[in-house]
């Protein structure tokens, strides 16, 4: 698992659920304190995503677009991430292999 995209994944799964859970509101009880608490909760994670999304080092223009989408657009994006090869590491610096003590 990537640990860079761990908020990118906490905030796309916190959006959706909060969208589901103001809809479900909408079309049932429509309860004005439910909808003062997903509300915000929604926007936040909406704003935190479309960052997490923009902060990624493998982020393309197009990734970057699919999280203005609200309420899936951080699943695209990680979707989309996840099908693109990531960057390597650095290469270590330090070699400890036998052969590079060798004269």
């Amino acid at each position: 698992m990537n640990r860079t995209r761990q908020p990118l994944r906490v905030s796309a799964a916190v959006e959706l659920a909060s969208l589901v859970v103001l809809l479900a509101n909408l079309f049932t009880a429509h309860l004005p304190a439910i909808s003062s608490l997903a509300g915000p909760v929604h926007g936040c994670a909406y704003l935190f995503t479309i960052v997490a999304g923009a902060r990624d080092p493998d982020r393309t223009p197009r990734t970057t677009a699919l999280t203005l989408i609200p309420g899936i657009g951080g699943l695209l994006a990680l979707r989309r991430l996840g099908s693109r090869p990531t960057r390597p590491a650095p290469a270590d610096l330090t070699d400890t292999s036998p052969s590079s003590h060798l004269p």
